[in-house]
């Protein structure tokens, strides 16, 4: 049952590791020959490694030949001793060429994961964690890098070294000694092997608490501002103080089995070290079979076998160790899109901007639709609204639009074209979206408003700025459009941060726009300010507007009421109202709403 249990952990590990060795062979021609060298002289410190002790020995028995007779000057050895062991500084070559390809790895690794989890669907992002998810990438890096650099740095040298000295050893002494040195390392690695599975599950209580604590402090600085405002400051701090004491107990728990295991460890080592001198020392002083040189040898030999089985060791338990780290990474890697272009799909054609549902049916959860056999039509350059309670599926739409999700049947068309057989980069280079909530990068106002078109020219970011009735309250900054927004945006108001949305979907010049409650959050008099923006911004373009107050969709062309996910009521303002059902007793409610404030 243990074995199964270890074969398994070793097949785990296998199939976390391969997931990298893509990016060990570069794909540059220079890095390539770099690589090829590393292995070259691997290969020449391994031979070096093994005639330095030979020599060693020669040197020794020439001083004491056999039979009594005089000692030999051997210059000759001495200068080919001294010059193997000068030699041995070969070795720091291949850590000149390997630190090129290490960077290369890390470089491509980085850059690979960024872009992977740029690639992820939208369900991801939303359920993932950002503090933990940071961690994870700056430590999964820093691991790769060093397990890579151990793997070729030391253990393939470790490798290649203990064939070549076990091949001499077998040739030099007896079996018995090759039995006693087998023995030793068998049951060495046995108990590596078997003690550190033990480590590895503590580890793995470590890096979680880790995360746990790294989250936890992110989490309370971004959200500072509702801990002022409920003034849980030491609630925070000692929900702080839980995952820090959890986290150094389980650190101390770690050390003290680490401790215990590197005694027996050392134990058996010198074991099989004492076992051995005694044999070789029996056989110089008993048998006469071997020599004091020969000794001298079996020393060295011995040392570079067990520094090698040593190294193995604290590779296996480095690895067992990161490899509880790099498991977050992996599980990131082999995290799967959840909406993916068809083999075949082609580039969204826009020609009106014309948006149409088919008898739509969506879920996010098995068994709790949100959408239920939805369809109508957005004609080209009209503007529909969409209204209802909280819960409806109004956002929904707004999402299957951009094909954050796919539907789970019926279909979506702009311009005749399902959505499902386009590129998903073309159909979002076709739509601008002013959201509720505008969050922006810490950057400036220029940089904001410029990431609808990263192409643009600083006039046309003006132009649009401009459109969006922005232009002067951005040069009354002091900065104007180089002023820092700040993280999320927070250094701008609502209105303002509003407004460089919609000058950023002004830059894009979609011929699709969807604003999704996108003066919900203001006041009213802000909303109507900048309703005269919107409203500029989506002339002579198909709109799709979801609103909150329906005042600011009296002008549409067409309305939809949604209730529980389905179309209950459709038409102009005024029919709606005529009709006297759910829309117009929302307007009611409305009108009451203003009147008592």
């Amino acid at each position: 049952m243990k074995i199964t249990a270890l074969r398994a952990s070793f097949e785990n590990s296998w199939k976390k590791i391969k997931i990298f060795l893509p990016f060990i062979w570069p794909k540059s021609f220079q890095l390539k020959i770099y690589f090829l060298l590393t292995l070259v002289i691997l290969c020449v410190s391994a031979v070096i490694n093994v005639y330095t002790p030979i020599y060693s020995k020669k040197i020794v028995d020439s001083l004491i030949p056999e039979g009594n007779e005089n000692s030999e000057f051997r210059w000759d050895f001495i200068c080919i001793y001294c010059f193997l062991k000068y030699l041995r500084s070969i070795n720091d070559l291949k850590e000149i060429f390997w630190s090129r390809i290490d960077h290369n790895v890390n470089k491509e690794i980085e850059i690979s994961v960024f872009a992977h989890i740029q690639n992820l669907s939208i369900r991801w992002h939303l359920n993932r964690k950002t503090g933990e998810v940071i961690q994870i990438m700056g430590n999964s890096r820093h691991c790769i890098s060093y397990l890579l650099n151990l793997s070729v740095l030391s253990m393939i040298p470790a490798i290649v070294d203990n064939i070549f000295i076990m091949g001499v050893f077998t040739y030099l002494f007896d079996l018995w000694f090759i039995i006693m040195l087998c023995l030793c390392m068998i049951v060495y690695c046995v108990f590596i092997v078997m003690g550190r599975e033990k480590i590895s599950e503590l580890r793995m209580q470590e890096i979680s608490a880790i995360h746990k604590v790294k989250d936890k402090s992110m989490d309370s600085l971004i959200n500072f501002e509702t801990v002022k405002y409920f003034g849980n400051e030491k609630y925070e701090v000692e929900s702080f103080r839980g995952a820090v004491e959890m986290l150094y107990d389980g650190e101390l728990t770690l050390m003290k089995q680490d401790f215990f295991l590197r005694a027996v460890e050392n134990f058996i080592i010198d074991l099989s070290l004492m076992v051995g001198t005694l044999m070789c020392v029996y056989k110089i002083v008993k048998t006469k079979g071997l020599t004091v040189g020969d000794y001298v040898m079996f020393c060295d030999y011995f040392s570079q076998i067990y520094s090698s089985v040593y190294l193995f060791a604290y590779v296996y338990k480095t690895i067992k160790g990161y490899l509880v780290e790099i498991e977050n990474l992996y599980d990131l890697l082999t995290e799967k899109p959840e909406v993916k272009d068809a083999p075949d799909a082609k580039f969204l054609e826009v020609t009106g901007g014309a948006i149409e549902f088919k008898n739509v049916f969506f879920e996010y959860l098995d068994n709790q639709p949100i959408l239920k056999n939805v369809s109508f039509l957005v004609p080209p350059g009209q503007t529909v609204a969409i209204v209802g309670p909280s819960g409806s599926g109004k956002s929904t739409i707004v999402r299957l639009i951009f094909r954050f999700y796919d539907v789970v049947s019926g279909s979506i068309l702009i311009d005749g074209q399902n959505i499902k057989d386009v590129k998903q980069e073309s159909l979002r280079k076709a739509i601008g979206v002013v959201p509720q909530d505008t969050v922006l990068f810490n950057d400036t106002i220029k940089y904001n408003i410029g990431y609808g078109n990263l192409k643009a020219a600083d006039d046309e970011i003006v132009d649009s700025a401009k459109g969006a009735d922005m232009h002067e309250a951005i040069l009354n900054f002091k900065e104007g459009y180089e002023t820092e927004v700040g993280e999320r945006g927070l250094r701008l108001s609502g209105g303002e941060k509003q407004r460089v949305a919609i000058a950023r979907t002004l830059l894009k010049a979609p011929r699709i726009v969807l604003l999704d409650e996108a003066t919900s959050a203001l006041d009213t008099q802000t909303e109507r300010n900048i309703q005269e923006s919107l409203s500029s911004m989506c002339s002579n373009r198909t709109t799709l507007i979801i609103a909150h107050r329906l005042s600011t969709i009296i002008h549409a062309d067409q309305i939809l009421v949604l209730k529980e996910g389905i179309i209950v009521e459709r038409g102009r303002h005024d029919e709606l109202l005529a009709e006297e059902g759910l829309y117009a007793s929302m307007w009611k409610l409305q009108l009451e709403s203003n009147i008592s404030e």
